[in-house]
């Protein structure tokens, strides 16, 4: 059950800090609550200690910098959206799940603290992997200037509500333009143009509901004959978001998002979300 709020994890990165300003955008665009939330355990790598007070203590100071530090950042950006926090112990992946269940849509940064390059952390595959809501990935380079929407479109059954959510974030940001995009893969002896043609139909025929509940945003449709997901970071770059379905949602890790989804979260050059109807 959803309480008209999101979620955004921070860890006092330069990546939660991308995803608590991103956040807190769509917060104001949604007009819900947001909720800071920050996992924590009683011990810090590296340090040690005269006594349990002054563990907890230590810990207790650094979880409150981080906090005050994203709720500060929150408010400076959105002052008439309600932010509000919570510092839970526990392991970040289920402290995160956990609030997740309550919430729109669960926003968290692509590396951990202390984590350098573009390279996913194994926090946030895993929030993204088993999230029971919608998820943002926002990292520190993202780009965010642009007016267009893109999203990936297959032919499984949840393409609708992927397309649908495009359409949503789309309506919420005036101006913008939806690229709604799908790759096809030749057969021998197959004609492209013919496969290209087919594919088209299917696929504005897929996007005509939205289109009509949505007529003001403006819907272009590309059919290419490339990779899914090499082509889909290629249109990022061009892009304020890249919205793609959830996946098989299988009980594997290894499977839960599949390749595709895992390359344009290590890869694309703006925030992906990842959608899906909240369980």
């Amino acid at each position: 059950m959803t309480t008209g709020q999101i979620v955004v994890g921070v860890n006092g990165s330069a990546s939660s800090s991308a995803a608590v300003r991103w956040a807190v955008t769509e917060a104001q665009l949604r007009r819900v609550d947001l909720h800071v939330v920050v996992a924590y355990q009683w011990r810090i790598p590296g340090r040690s200690f005269t006594s349990r007070s002054e563990l907890v203590h230590t810990a207790g100071e650094q979880v409150t910098a981080i906090l005050d530090a994203a709720v500060s950042q929150a408010r400076s950006i959105a002052a008439d959206i309600r932010v509000w926090s919570s510092a839970v112990v526990g392991e970040p992946v289920p402290v995160l799940l956990e609030a997740a269940a309550r919430a729109d849509l669960l926003v968290v940064g692509g590396r951990g603290r202390g984590e350098r390059g573009r390279m996913l952390s194994v926090v946030t595959s895993q929030a993204a992997a088993y999230a029971p809501c919608p998820v943002a990935v926002v990292r520190p380079h993202d780009r965010e200037d642009k007016n267009m929407i893109v999203v990936g479109l297959d032919d499984t059954p949840d393409a609708s509500t992927t397309a649908g959510a495009a359409f949503e974030e789309a309506a919420l940001r005036p101006s913008s333009t939806l690229l709604a995009v799908t790759a096809v893969t030749m057969l021998p002896g197959s004609d492209l143009r013919t496969i290209r043609r087919a594919r088209r139909h299917d696929l504005i025929e897929l996007l005509a509901p939205w289109r009509e509940k949505f007529p003001e945003i403006p819907v272009a449709v590309d059919v290419v004959r490339a990779d899914a997901g090499a082509v889909l970071v290629e249109k990022s770059r061009r892009a304020s978001l890249l919205v793609v379905g959830a996946g098989a949602r299988t009980h594997f890790d290894a499977m839960r998002l599949g390749p595709i989804r895992l390359h344009l979260l290590h890869h694309a050059d703006c925030p992906v979300l990842i959608a899906q109807t909240p369980d």
